[in-house]
């Protein structure tokens, strides 16, 4: 049978190319997939064979916007507060984002419902960090998928979300938790008394989203944390979920008659706007006998590379991940559950949000290493790049992992799911 599937992705790269991902699935399966992304995503959803049925997160700019302008811009403004703690960023960061969240889900309910009405659809995904009540309310199978990193589901046995605390240290996990009430609780308290408002349930104490009838998310079983948080079985893990609708890729000639370990460098669509951060990499790894590849993101024409690398501004990075030896990552849950999915080790340098908790996890578990990202010496990032693309028991050991990861087959599981819940 033949289902109407509306998705409705944050406006960020990552949750959209995961949507992206699942919903080419479903479409290749003869159902009609619907988008309801922000606005700036126009012309690029359909020419991937979907339909568009947009919304505003913010009154409409005059001018034509790039896809996820919103938050690049965000990002840029706030990057000086990357420098502190995650405690501190509690207040600087993190409750500024969840501010623009509450703003962007206020404001495009009215659409939203609007939406509903047009596309009738018969299962609806939400692939984002807030509560969009309109999808709760509409009577239809509600999807909910988790691409940050997982400890946004909380509990008591895994460390604060969006602290990038030690698992096995649980002495600074307290005062964190406190913290992070003193900073939302005003406005995770308004935030529900409007959710309530709307004709929705209200929100678990201190989360902004609620589960669904159906909940997925992304993240390799030999990183998870369900044995100190288990979940209910309305919960289901991809082990990964990786897009396959990216176009091939060919090393270029300038680095392909080059010797020596490729390594790939990207701090994502958001994090790849610091371009003093970038620069910084960059000229590091200029001195190194390694070759780069560098998504270089949207002020690439404000970032120099070296003779030892090419870049461009986006790059697949779906294709490349696998021809390389090694990721240079801040954290970000699509690229370092692709660099899994692929067998690839991780040197990681977080910026906000959960790649602090993806970095922590993957280095606690030895996957990789994470730097202070802007305060790592130039010993730390060049020693970290020896030391990983030394450790041939660890590259044999994550290949084999990527090899069980890629055979379980996110993609097509979150697609039969989802099925399963609209029929």
């Amino acid at each position: 049978m033949s289902l109407t599937i509306l998705f409705m992705p944050e406006s960020a790269y990552g949750p959209t190319n995961n949507c992206i991902g699942i919903g080419d699935i479903l479409r290749k399966r003869g159902h009609r997939v619907v988008f309801a992304a922000e606005a700036s995503w126009k012309g690029k959803l359909a020419a991937l064979g979907f339909e568009e049925d947009l919304v505003d997160l913010a009154p409409p700019s005059e001018e034509e916007q790039d896809a996820g302008q919103f938050w690049k811009d965000f990002i840029r403004d706030t990057a000086p507060e990357y420098r502190k703690s995650t405690l501190e960023q509690l207040e600087t960061v993190t409750k500024p984002i969840w501010d623009a969240l509450i703003d962007g889900a206020k404001y495009c309910e009215p659409q939203l419902k609007a939406i509903i009405e047009r596309v009738q659809p018969d299962v609806i995904v939400e692939d984002n960090v807030i509560t969009f009540p309109a999808l709760l309310t509409a009577g239809k199978p509600f999807v909910r998928i988790v691409s940050c990193n997982p400890l946004e589901v909380r509990g008591e046995g895994v460390a604060p979300v969006f602290s990038g605390l030690p698992a096995d240290d649980r002495s600074e996990w307290d005062a964190f938790n406190a913290e992070y009430d003193r900073t939302h609780r005003e406005i995770w308290t308004a935030f529900n008394e409007w959710v309530v408002e709307q004709g929705a349930r209200p929100l678990p104490d201190l989360d902004f989203i609620h589960e669904g009838d159906l909940n997925l998310y992304v993240f390799p079983e030999i990183a998870d944390y369900t044995d100190a948080r288990p979940l209910g079985d309305s919960w289901h893990r991809l082990d990964s979920s990786v897009r396959e609708t990216e176009g091939g890729f060919e090393l270029p000639a300038s680095l392909a008659g080059q010797e020596g370990p490729l390594v790939y460098f990207s701090l994502g669509s958001l994090g790849s706007a610091d371009v003093a951060l970038m620069q910084r990499v960059i000229d590091v790894l200029a001195t190194t006998p390694y070759r780069f590849i560098v998504s270089m993101g949207p002020l690439h024409e404000e970032i120099k590379l070296a003779d030892n690398m090419w870049g461009a501004e986006f790059v697949p990075q779906t294709k490349i991940i696998p021809l390389v030896d090694l990721v240079i990552t801040h954290g970000g849950n699509n690229t370092t559950t692709e660099a899994l999915h692929f067998g690839k080790p991780m040197i990681l340098l977080p910026l906000f949000w959960d790649q602090y908790d993806n970095a922590q996890r993957v280095h606690e578990l030895g996957y990789g290493v994470r730097l202070a990202t802007y305060t790592f010496s130039d010993e730390e990032l060049t020693g970290a790049l020896e030391r990983l693309l030394g450790d041939t028991a660890l590259r044999e050991r994550l290949a084999a992992a990527g090899e069980e990861i890629r055979g379980r087959d996110g993609l097509r599981r979150a697609a039969d799911l989802i099925e399963r819940a609209g029929a």
